[in-house]
């Protein structure tokens, strides 16, 4: 109840993004493999962010 209106902090924010990321460059695994490598690549990006926060 008390954690309703509690703000994500960045690192939270990051590890959706990651995941969301991965979902999508999964799922398209075996549609575009282009586009899933691009989208692998952002992730790894997202996760080089947040192993370099404190």
């Amino acid at each position: 109840m008390f954690g309703l209106f509690k703000k994500k902090t960045e690192k939270e924010k990051l590890q959706e993004e990651y995941a969301k990321l991965l979902k999508e460059s999964h799922r398209l695994s075996t549609i575009n493999r282009a586009e899933s490598d691009k989208l692998a690549a952002k992730a790894d990006e997202v996760a080089n962010k947040i192993e370099k926060l404190p």
